[in-house]
């Protein structure tokens, strides 16, 4: 079983100007003349956190995080003031969709003077990392991906409008809480419920529901789940950003085509790739990882037998590391 590699300190941070009048957090780590990555965060709106860098041994990668727009240390944030509510909300989430996250991603590629890289990307992050590789196969080396999210409607369905409630029913009533009564039903569309809330002018109705919204997926997001797993769901400054973008990108079916990742597959088929996937993730079923496994025959899937969804998982973990050093090792 494979552990993290010890804590690293970014050498060189940044706030980068990619236009809309946003700036992303930046940051590089590890060897600067090592094997170049891309770190491609979860949610969308989750953010990073210094343990992404350990993913990567830092004496061979030159290891590139940086947080999506909106949200984590990249401005300006959601949480910020004028606080993201009502009609001014919708306007500044109209320069954050999948196009201009996969131009942002080229954007830091060439600002840093990397000509190609690996991509690796969990959850939403396996989802932009297959959109950006699909749209820029030329400029990625291998793909190491976790917990599969394709953005097909039968996924949200399944986490958002009541599949998962048959696995987490204590934790589905949560979630529902704040929905009217007509909304609860099972037929009702929590999705579009909910962007009603987090679009609220009431910032106690909109707050209220963020919190909701991502007290769902951090307290399922384990095999073994605890209240410390899911404790950051409760503070505004990430649940705001990862309810309201999360929501957006759902309520416009993540700007993809419906099976648009699966459609596209043969503009990436050539390169190497390790899918990574927890047996019971119910965020994003290993049916997904199944589907893509089989369009993709030759990207190698790892499934993970005693797992659910985070990346932070040990069986999960030690999958990742093993594919990054494996990478490193040029052994493709």
């Amino acid at each position: 079983m494979r552990e993290f590699y010890p804590p690293i300190e970014p050498y060189r941070a940044e706030l980068l100007d990619v236009g809309d009048g946003q700036l992303l957090h930046v940051e590089q780590s590890g060897a600067p003349d090592g094997k170049p990555v891309v770190f491609i965060h979860g949610g969308p709106g989750g953010g990073t956190s210094p343990d992404c860098r350990r993913f990567f041994d830092p004496a061979a990668y030159r290891i590139v995080v940086f947080d999506q727009r909106g949200c984590g240390q990249s401005k300006p944030h959601l949480a910020d003031p004028p606080t993201g509510v009502g009609d001014g909300l919708a306007q500044r989430l109209a320069v954050n969709t999948t196009g201009h996250l996969i131009a942002d991603i080229e954007r830091i590629r060439q600002h840093l003077g990397i000509d190609r890289w690996q991509v690796f990307g969990g959850s939403w992050g396996s989802t932009l990392g297959l959109a950006y590789a699909q749209a820029h196969p030329e400029r990625v080396t291998e793909l190491v991906l976790r917990g599969i999210f394709l953005l097909r409607r039968s996924e949200l369905d399944w986490y958002y409008n009541d599949g998962a409630s048959h696995v987490y029913p204590d934790d589905w009533e949560h979630y529902l809480a704040p929905l009217d009564p007509a909304d609860r039903e099972p037929s009702a569309d929590k999705i579009a419920a909910y962007h009603r809330l987090l679009h609220s002018t009431d910032e106690a109705v909109a707050l209220a529901a963020a919190k909701a919204w991502s007290k769902w997926e951090r307290g399922t997001s384990h095999l073994i789940n605890s209240p410390e797993k899911a404790a950051d769901a409760d503070d505004p400054r990430f649940a705001i950003p990862f309810a309201q973008i999360e929501n957006h990108y759902f309520m416009n079916g993540g700007f993809l085509d419906e099976g648009q990742l699966l459609r596209d597959i043969a503009a990436i088929e050539h390169l190497p790739a390790v899918i990574v996937q927890g047996r019971y993730d119910v965020v994003c079923p290993a049916r997904s990882a199944w589907d893509l496994h089989r369009a993709w025959p030759s990207a190698e899937l790892v499934m993970v037998p005693d797992a659910g969804h985070s990346a932070f998982e040990p069986g999960i973990r030690s999958a990742l590391i093993e594919a990054t050093d494996r990478f490193a090792r040029g052994d493709g």
